[in-house]
């Protein structure tokens, strides 16, 4: 029987059962689960994860592989990811809509929105925060160039950006020149009704970082502050690719020099459906990051009932008047200290309730209506 569903082709560079790239892969796996029983998705990726060589080993590579009743995922191998595998796939999928991920990727962002207007079906294109001022702190000039020559070449032009914030859809439409832009917060996992309750003790804190090591995501920022800390206990486990070694060198530099009773642990790479049990294990989120458009790793601790330490670059403001979490100025290093130091005192009464919170806080988010209904209009 055919199926009257929309379908969705998208374009990414990593998906499941990839977990080293960060949010956008948490992003789509999310957008499936709430919608899959509205929608078909087709979905072009790579076969291996980010900075791996090895392909997936379960999967079948360069053909569709069912990855669940309504999805199907066709995983590019390296030898194969060319702009002919890139127009063939299109040409041969039935789709209604053209769904690209990020800017700057030749064969998952580019090439596929090239030859995506040709078939003269609508086309979203997702920033992903890719032309926020904070994004062009890395490879500024290039980005810059590539950006003028796409407005020349009228890449943008009769297609629809996704943004997930008003601040987000104003850098948009001044970069690009384009007007049509479509807002919708990034959809979170679908919730239980319960959280974990934790026993806090007045001067030691337990602390876990979801995010790759590098400079843009600031790791340095809280080993820094935790210098400053005397005579407390403190954990703190970052989960995580090492993205920058040289990067990583210095924060291993900071964190030897430590006192004894700090303990700071890399602890490898989590994959993305252990992260809501792995989170219990702790008190605090730490991401104290240059910039995010949106922060799964962010709204995941605040689910879990972990009140947040961040930066005040990403959409989750004003979080010490709600009691679950700070966002703190990255040029303010007192600031920091300050919401790192609140952290540790607080006592298991006072963490009761920013945790409860936190989980209250979240829950409003993920079952808000308004956000569901903003993505369902992405194909509409």
């Amino acid at each position: 029987m055919k199926s009257n569903k929309a379908k969705v082709l998208i374009f990414i560079d990593w998906f499941l059962p990839g977990t080293r790239s960060g949010g956008p892969v948490r992003s789509y796996a999310n957008l499936i689960t709430h919608f899959e029983n509205e929608f078909e998705f087709y979905i072009v990726t790579r076969d291996t994860d980010y900075c791996e060589t090895q392909p997936y080993t379960s999967i079948k590579s360069n053909t569709w592989n069912q990855w669940s009743k309504n999805t199907k995922v066709y995983y590019v191998s390296n030898d194969q990811l060319n702009k002919e595998t890139i127009k063939k796939v299109i040409a041969s999928t039935n789709f209604d809509y053209g769904y690209v991920n990020g800017i700057y990727s030749l064969y998952f962002s580019i090439l596929p929105l090239f030859y995506l207007k040709k078939t003269n079906k609508p086309v979203i294109v997702a920033a992903r925060g890719m032309l926020n001022p904070q994004a062009f702190s890395v490879k500024k000039h290039r980005k810059q160039l590539f950006l003028k020559l796409a407005k020349v070449l009228g890449l943008y032009k009769n297609i629809t950006f996704h943004a997930t914030n008003l601040t987000e859809a104003d850098y948009i439409k001044t970069i690009t020149g384009q007007s049509q832009v479509k807002i919708a917060a990034n959809l979170p996992r679908i919730l239980s009704e319960t959280v974990k309750e934790r026993y806090k003790v007045s001067g030691e804190v337990s602390m876990v970082s979801i995010a790759r090591i590098s400079k843009e995501k600031g790791t340095h920022h809280i080993l820094n502050a935790l210098k400053y800390v005397q005579n407390k206990k403190i954990q703190l486990d970052l989960y995580g690719p090492i993205y920058d070694s040289e990067y990583w060198e210095s924060c291993l530099g900071i964190i030897n020099s430590l006192p004894s009773t700090i303990n700071v642990q890399h602890k490898g790479v989590i994959d993305g459906e252990n992260i809501p049990e792995t989170l219990k294990a702790y008190e605090f989120l730490v991401l104290l990051s240059e910039g995010e458009n949106f922060g799964h790793a962010i709204l995941e601790g605040l689910s879990a009932g972990c009140p947040v330490l961040i930066s005040d670059q990403t959409p989750w403001q004003q979080l010490e008047d709600k009691q679950i979490g700070w966002d703190v100025a990255l040029t303010n290093p007192e600031q920091i200290q300050n919401a790192l130091n609140y952290a540790i005192n607080m006592d298991a009464e006072e963490y009761k309730k920013w945790s409860f919170n936190a989980f209250r806080y979240a829950k409003a988010f993920c079952d808000n209506p308004e956000v569901l209904e903003a993505n369902r209009q992405l194909f509409k």
